[in-house]
């Protein structure tokens, strides 16, 4: 049995801010929540595409993964390589959609010199760079039309042309592609032929999206917040319950990459090793908005009005923002100043609507996740 909650850094109480334990794989050898591969979680739909990916990583057959953006899906390919017979061979990756049209045949297939303007010397493709190993290919949707008799061909012959050549060239590539599109729709559309989809679809996995597996976000922040803190040698000891109750309850449309980046974003605000989790926008926030971000300063004004808030405006004192922020009363008061804080209500009125995510979703009160269910270990 470990410890229970911890204590603040400077050994005072907080006042309604119990702390999570910033603890982990990389630190206690007893939580089994991080893959060798990078692949965190516990949760029973992250265990079952895991499996699956295992079962299928001995043999040569196709794999399409399906998910979401940011869900994971370059990760997963690497496990199946790496479980596999090929694993001392080259793990090669190729987006389709970053690509233009009328180089990826190139940038697959290769090309002699003079192929084309500017082919000034021989080339080879992705599939020469991946023979003997696993070729991924990213966004396998956005492959056009006009492609896509080459690449089935290459699947089944394992064999084809480079672009200004007659010489056939001889492969043996396993090819694990992935998309965020729905290819059997596409094939309806007649945008993907139905050929090489079958070719494709061997072994589908279908990624689960962050929001279908919240019980993992814990642990998948305190895997972010090691790496962004060691990164910015910027030492982060504690999460705050709220913290992550918040991380918890937001619904993550970029999923585990919109994750990552709100963690960075919150390791850089923070300052006094306290994790300080900035405004999360909702979905339909996000949608409605066409500016380009905000700044390091209108995100560290946010979070500021909303601690003010949380204190219905009081500075000072035990229960005050300052108190709350691990920041000197006069500390807080010169970045108020500095931020354009002069009265936090009417400064609220102008920011552009409510500062965080209301805490409960329409759920009960008895719902909401507590600290001790958040840090592994913990009884």
């Amino acid at each position: 049995m470990s410890t229970a909650i911890a204590l603040p850094i400077n050994s005072e109480r907080v006042p309604n801010q119990r702390l999570s334990i910033l603890r982990g794989a990389a630190h206690d050898p007893a939580d089994r929540s991080e893959d060798a591969n990078g692949i965190v979680g516990t949760s029973q739909v992250l265990q079952d595409v895991l499996r699956q990916a295992r079962i299928v990583a001995p043999t040569d057959s196709t794999v399409v993964i399906y998910g979401e953006t940011g869900t994971g899906k370059e990760l997963f390919a690497r496990l199946i390589h790496e479980f596999s017979r090929r694993r001392e061979g080259p793990f090669i990756c190729l987006n389709c959609a970053a690509i233009p049209e009328g180089l990826l045949e190139s940038e697959l297939f290769g090309h002699e010199k003079g192929a084309f303007t500017n082919a000034l010397a021989q080339r080879l493709g992705r599939f020469e760079a991946a023979n003997h190993g696993t070729l991924f290919l990213d966004e396998i949707g956005d492959v056009p039309l006009s492609l896509q008799p080459k690449l089935l061909r290459v699947l089944q012959e394992r064999e084809f042309e480079r672009l200004g050549s007659a010489r056939t060239v001889s492969v043996d590539v396993r090819v694990i592609a992935a998309t965020n599109k729905n290819l059997s729709e596409f094939v309806a559309e007649r945008k993907f032929r139905s050929d090489l989809f079958y070719r494709l679809n061997v072994f589908p996995i279908t990624l689960p999206p962050l929001r279908d597996r919240r019980e993992d976000i814990p642990a998948l922040a305190r895997h972010f917040v090691r790496k962004a803190a060691a990164s910015m040698q910027r030492p982060i000891q504690t999460i705050p319950c709220e913290a992550m109750q918040t991380l918890t309850e937001h619904d993550w449309p970029g999923n585990v990459r919109e994750l990552q980046n709100v963690v960075e974003r919150a390791v850089i605000l923070s300052e006094d090793g306290i994790l300080r989790v900035p405004r999360l926008e909702r979905k339909r926030d996000l949608e409605g908005s066409h500016s380009g971000g905000n700044t390091l300063n209108e995100m560290e004004r946010d979070y500021i009005l909303e601690v003010l808030d949380e204190t219905e405006g009081i500075i000072g004192g035990v229960s005050g923002a300052a108190r709350r922020l691990g920041l000197p009363r006069t500390t807080l008061i010169s970045k108020m100043k500095r931020l354009g804080i002069s009265n936090y209500r009417s400064a609220r009125l102008s920011g552009g609507g409510p500062a965080s995510l209301p805490v409960s979703q329409g759920q009960p009160e008895t719902q909401r996740p507590s600290c001790a269910s958040l840090d592994p270990g913990v009884a």
